[in-house]
């Protein structure tokens, strides 16, 4: 936000048992990710975005395979400014009753940096886009526990 320091939840996947969360603290983009809620995986920016309208972007590298986790980098405007390492990622869904927010995470939270209530971003959010790439990684699990896993969702 103009004269201000952005602070808050851009999108968070999940909650406190297992989830991933893009936000700003202190001014900085950072990236969570929640194994479970046993291990956390903390990635920052190295400086704060910048006041006015910006593109932020957070790229997950996955591991190669299921439950490997994978390299993170955060972009402001198509430029690297941080990058971490998950080192273990959950292997099939996040949560049967949580969901995917933008703007504030209205669930469980998903990071120890913000409560369950107060977590609303504080600038403007234009629009959010998730981009699964290229890899389809269909073939890690079999077609038994891809009915498991819909059947655990209804």
């Amino acid at each position: 936000p103009e004269g201000g320091v952005a602070k808050g939840v851009i999108i968070t996947q999940g909650g406190e048992v297992g989830g991933w969360t893009l936000y700003a603290k202190d001014g900085k983009l950072k990236y969570c990710y929640n194994f479970f809620g046993i291990e956390y995986y903390m990635t920052e920016a190295n400086t704060p975005i910048p006041a006015g309208k910006h593109q932020v972007r957070m790229e997950f590298k996955y591991g190669g395979g299921l439950a490997k986790g994978g390299d993170i980098t955060l972009y402001y405007d198509g430029k690297p400014v941080g990058k971490g390492r998950v080192e273990k990622s959950i292997p099939m869904g996040f949560s049967a009753d949580e969901a995917c927010d933008v703007g504030a995470d209205t669930g469980s939270p998903a990071s120890t940096d913000y409560g369950p209530t107060g977590n609303a971003f504080s600038g403007e959010i234009h629009w959010v886009q998730i981009d699964t790439g290229k890899d389809d990684h269909d073939h890690l699990i079999t077609p038994e526990e891809r009915f498991n896993l819909a059947m655990a969702r209804q």
